[in-house]
């Protein structure tokens, strides 16, 4: 079993930053490629960045690339994402996953078992 508890939203300015946290319990952490979700109100969850458990492989949706850094830190059983030059389209709940992968990235929701429960993220015009 694998808890994730999210941290780090809140309300911005566009063109701000933010950092999300992720923490997991559960000593299958270590070995799991792990993701970040949103969704936004009215619309359906949608892939942001996912991370293999050794870090060395990251996928990114487009909308995001060149502005989110997804990154882990094993020793803390912790994965970050670091949200800068916000937009307000980027406003939505951020969900923090883990999946049963390893080396791979997967970017889809049903390659994800493990669900945190979601923080809030309002990026202001």
């Amino acid at each position: 079993q694998v808890q994730l508890v999210e941290s780090g939203g809140g309300l911005v300015q566009a063109g701000g930053s933010l950092r999300l946290s992720c923490a997991a319990s559960g000593r299958t952490f270590i070995s799991a490629a792990m993701g970040w979700f949103r969704q936004a109100l009215g619309k359906e969850r949608e892939f942001v960045a996912g991370i293999s458990w050794t870090g060395a492989r990251t996928g990114y949706a487009d909308s995001v690339k060149g502005r989110f850094t997804i990154s882990r830190d094993n020793t803390l059983n912790t994965v970050y994402l670091q949200m800068n030059c916000l937009k307000p389209e980027d406003t939505a709940v951020y969900y923090c996953a883990a999946s049963n992968y390893i080396a791979v990235v997967p970017m889809t929701e049903n390659e994800y078992i493990y669900w945190g429960q979601g923080n809030q993220v309002t990026v202001s015009s």
